[in-house]
């Protein structure tokens, strides 16, 4: 039986001690859950975005769940999960180089993650077909695509159920139980399945979003 290994409500500045923002976001919680946005303006570009840490390591068959609410697009919101260096070093180990929020240094830098993207709303193309995307890095390899369900922000009302299940070298990802995507690491792009380490939210600006209640099972 699946164990509960992690649990955050994410409602208020106590429950964020330890993550680490990377990127020059600001955190808030005006209706009791954890608000994220960047400082930045989009104009900005890559320099504008952001990835907030969990502290915690977590093993390779777990479960995650999240809570969702999109509050500003256009943007684009992302989960990481088995994210470490790409030599097995901790996620924030001193030795690693430096990381600012641009997305290449998460998928072209020393780490290794899988990452999901489940609210890709930044550009005409994406909003025109909503999709979720699973991509694999070092290297921006993406394995998996599969419809979201998630409305525009004019209809949304929230909260999601966002949730990740890994199993194996199996990926089902799914949001209010409709499954987007199931996908199985053979290890044939971008090398071995990635086996456990750090989850962490990205954003892209000028994306608010909205987060609550996050919990990781151990299978």
């Amino acid at each position: 039986m699946p164990e509960i290994v992690y649990r955050n409500p994410l409602a208020t500045a106590d429950d964020l001690e330890g993550f680490r923002m990377e990127g020059d976001g600001a955190l808030s919680f005006p209706q009791g859950r954890m608000r994220l946005e960047s400082r930045r303006p989009a104009s900005d570009g890559q320099a504008a975005n952001l990835v907030l840490w969990c502290p915690e390591d977590f093993p390779a068959d777990i479960t995650i769940e999240w809570d969702f609410w999109p509050v500003r697009e256009p943007g684009l919101a992302i989960m990481f999960f088995h994210a470490r260096g790409r030599n097995g070093e901790d996620l924030f180990d001193p030795a690693l180089a430096e990381r600012t929020g641009p997305y290449d240094q998460y998928h072209h830098g020393d780490i290794d993650a899988y990452h999901v993207s489940y609210f890709r709303r930044m550009w005409a193309s994406e909003r025109a077909l909503h999709t979720c995307n699973l991509r694999k890095s070092h290297g921006f390899h993406l394995v998996a695509q599969g419809p979201d369900p998630l409305p525009a922000v004019l209809d949304a009302e929230g909260p999601y159920a966002v949730r990740l299940d890994v199993k194996g070298t199996e990926i089902i990802f799914s949001i209010n139980d409709l499954v987007s995507f199931r996908w199985v690491d053979d290890g044939s792009i971008g090398g071995s399945a990635l086996a456990g380490g750090k989850i962490g939210f990205r954003q892209m600006a000028p994306l608010i979003g909205e987060y609550g209640n996050l919990r990781v099972w151990a299978h």
